[in-house]
């Protein structure tokens, strides 16, 4: 397994593909500004993180990889820049029996073309960025990671965890997929998609003289009556105009905008202690099963679930914390 490891790559990364796979070799692109390879006897800048990355070989020595693991940049705008580094990502694919990529790493797939008519995802805050740039990719947003054929791409940082736990399982079994996951203490299959992660917007950025005054009531007072004859009557306009409206300014249509809304509403309810009960009728969804339905079908998991994984960092006290065998 050879890991690309190049100026402002995040650490972790690069970490998380090391820590869940045998020790792999780590390769690292000289940039056009000429920084060479640490083994050329130059000091590398740092990843974004601050700490320096030293190289096993330079990328020029890499003749063949098994598997190719490209981290994500943290800075886009400036990875763009260096197309010497997307040169290099295609050269080493084109050796490679299978390619994964980590976090925004995925933008460097699509840039060398290796994601061209195929599935992927990265970190959901990017998703669209990268269905926007390269529209020839089948964007797949709220996905852990995603494999079509021999290449892999993943959501944001410790997915590189999830990809690299599914290439050991690939090559060495589920047994040893699940010693390494143990070892990690992480899920062998994380729950649920990324979405369950995102902290989306309470309102869409949206000045329409029209819109504008009913997103702003929908995120006041999302379990008013947001019905679209309601909105319509607000709004002076019929339901069609309104409908056009929604679908023009936000992609949506207004009742699944409004789903959307009170599906933020309850997420937010329950990470502040609120009963799935509570949640569900502060925020409009009306009742625990209407909750639910919308929980799997946006977010793939139960409210009971997300509640207990995001409402808190404390732990129980260690009387009242139930032991397992």
């Amino acid at each position: 397994m050879i890991v690309f490891a190049f100026d402002g790559v995040r650490l972790m990364d690069v970490a998380a593909p090391w820590r869940s796979s045998p020790p792999p070799r780590v390769t690292r692109a000289p940039t056009p500004c000429g920084c060479a390879p640490p083994a050329a006897g130059t000091s590398p800048r740092p990843p974004a993180c601050g700490s320096r990355i030293a190289a096993d070989v330079p990328v020029e020595r890499v003749d063949r990889a098994d598997t190719l693991v490209v981290p994500g940049p943290a800075d886009l705008d400036a990875f763009r820049k260096e197309p010497a580094l997307i040169d290099q990502v295609a050269r080493l694919a084109a050796t490679a029996q299978r390619v994964a990529a980590v976090c925004t790493g995925a933008f460097a797939l699509a840039a060398a073309g290796l994601l061209r008519g195929r599935r992927a995802t990265t970190h959901w805050e990017h998703a669209a960025e990268l269905a926007r740039l390269h529209p020839d990719i089948q964007v797949t947003p709220d996905a852990i990671y995603v494999q079509d054929g021999p290449v892999l791409t993943s959501a944001g940082v410790t997915a590189g965890i999830d990809v690299c736990l599914a290439l050991v399982e690939q090559d060495l079994g589920p047994e040893a997929a699940r010693r390494v996951a143990r070892d990690l203490v992480v899920f062998l299959q994380r729950p649920g998609g990324q979405s369950q992660f995102s902290a989306a917007s309470r309102t869409t950025a949206t000045r329409h003289p029209v819109l504008r005054p009913l997103l702003d009531a929908i995120a006041a007072d999302p379990a008013s009556d947001h019905s679209p004859q309601a909105l319509a009557g607000h709004a002076g306009a019929s339901p069609r105009h309104l409908s056009r409206l929604f679908r023009d300014q936000t992609g949506s249509t207004p009742a699944a905008y409004v789903e959307t809304m009170r599906l933020e509403a309850a997420r937010i309810l329950l990470e502040h202690g609120e009963s799935v009960t509570s949640a569900a009728r502060r925020s409009g969804l009306g009742s625990d099963e209407t909750l639910r339905r919308t929980f799997a079908r946006h977010l793939g998991t139960t409210p009971s679930a997300y509640a207990a994984r995001f409402r808190t960092t404390r732990t129980a006290p260690p009387s009242t914390r139930t032991a397992t065998p």
